[in-house]
């Protein structure tokens, strides 16, 4: 009742469920509790969303498909990043992207991703899955070693 306003990201909405996703990490007290959240569990207050989506959207559609767009995220940083890729895909976009984590246990969005990128690049810090280093490694890989 009395808990703290904090920003989240919404990385994806359902509107014939009337459902949004926001990802967060569980570091402070309000983000612990939501953590803690079981099925039918609500929040009394939520407010948004808030800012701009991206600034693709002003953007003319016929020349986003003749650019060679890649997203990066790393972390959490995933969320935000895919509803601008679910978005291209919608509207005929193909971008790729590279989302990292620290480890493969901490990669989220993965599936998500997959399903709207042309290409999905993985990069994890330990080398437990995918490319083997961080997102910009996995960057420099593809323009040097691949000329993409």
């Amino acid at each position: 009742d009395k808990g703290e306003r904090i920003p989240l990201t919404i990385a994806d909405y359902n509107k014939s469920e009337g459902t949004v996703t926001i990802v967060f990490q569980a570091v402070g007290r309000g983000t612990k509790e939501l953590a803690n959240f079981k099925e039918g569990d609500y929040v009394l207050d939520f407010v948004g969303p808030l800012g701009q989506p991206s600034e693709f959207i002003h953007e003319d559609l016929e020349e986003l498909k003749n650019k060679k767009i890649i997203f990066i995220a790393g972390g959490v940083g995933a969320a935000p990043v895919y509803p601008q890729v679910k978005w291209m895909h919608e509207n005929g976009i193909a971008c790729d992207v590279i989302v990292g984590s620290r480890t493969k246990d901490l990669l989220i969005l993965e599936d998500e991703m997959k399903s709207v990128a042309g290409n999905l690049y993985i990069a994890t810090d330990d080398g437990t899955y995918g490319f083997n280093g961080r997102v910009s490694d996995c960057l420099k890989y593809l323009v040097e070693e691949k000329g993409n």
